[in-house]
C-alpha cells in the first residue's frame, strides 16, 4: 500500500514538472527577431522613438571632495526619446548588452550625473524627453537594448567604444593614463605671476 502511494506520488510529481516545463515553453513570443540601429540612428521600440545623441565613460561622478566611485565605468548615454503614439507611455528601464551577452541594467541612482532622466519617466502623445542614462559596467562596445521581454521585438542601439569620450576626472593621473586627445591635467598649484 505504501509503495503504490510513492508511485502515484512520484508520477504526480513528474507530469507537474512536465507540465512547468510545457508553460515556460510557450511564454516566449514566437518569431520575435532582434533590430539594431547604429547610434544616431532613430530607433523606434514600441510607439517609442530613441536616439542615442552622444556617450562618454567616466571614472567618477560627483565632486572632488565626495566623488562617486564605480565598480567598473560610469558609461553616460545621452538619449532623446519621443511618444509616437495617442496615449502616455512610460519609457522602460534600459540595459547595456556586451558582445558576450553579458547585461547591465539601468542605474536607479543618477547622483552626479547632469540631465538625468531618472526612474519614473512617462511620456503625453508627441513629447520628447532629452536627458542621460547611467550604467555601471566595463569599457567596451554594447548594444544600448530598448525593450523588455514583453516587446514584440528585441529592439536596441549599437553603442561603440569609443575613448574620444572617456573623461579620467583626476588631476592626480599620470599622463599616460589619459586618452590621447584629452587636455594636460592641471598642475597641484597655479602659476604665480611675475611681479616687477
Amino acid at each position: 500500500l505504501i509503495d503504490c502511494s510513492l508511485t502515484r506520488m512520484r508520477v504526480s510529481i513528474l507530469y507537474c514538472a512536465a507540465f512547468i516545463v510545457l508553460l515556460s515553453g510557450c511564454s516566449e513570443k514566437p518569431g520575435r527577431q532582434p533590430k539594431i540601429f547604429a547610434a544616431g540612428e532613430k530607433a523606434t521600440a514600441d510607439q517609442l522613438i530613441f536616439s542615442v545623441v552622444d556617450s562618454e565613460i567616466r571614472t567618477r561622478l560627483g565632486d572632488d571632495a565626495s566623488p562617486r566611485i564605480p565598480q567598473n565605468r560610469f558609461v553616460v548615454i545621452q538619449i532623446a526619446v519621443t511618444n509616437s503614439s495617442n496615449g502616455d507611455l512610460s519609457i522602460p528601464g534600459l540595459t547595456l548588452i556586451d558582445d558576450s551577452g553579458k547585461s547591465y541594467p539601468e542605474l536607479a541612482d543618477g547622483a552626479g550625473v547632469q540631465h538625468w532622466l531618472g526612474v519614473l519617466r512617462r511620456l503625453g502623445t508627441g513629447q520628447t524627453e532629452r536627458g542621460a542614462v547611467l550604467f555601471d559596467a566595463p569599457a567596451g562596445h554594447y548594444k544600448l537594448k530598448l525593450t523588455d521581454e514583453t516587446s514584440e521585438n528585441d529592439v536596441s542601439i549599437d553603442i561603440p567604444l569609443s575613448y574620444a569620450h572617456e573623461q579620467m576626472n583626476d588631476v592626480s593621473a599620470p599622463p599616460s593614463q589619459l586618452p590621447a586627445d584629452s587636455p594636460p591635467a592641471p598642475s597641484a598649484a597655479p602659476a604665480q605671476p611675475k611681479r616687477e
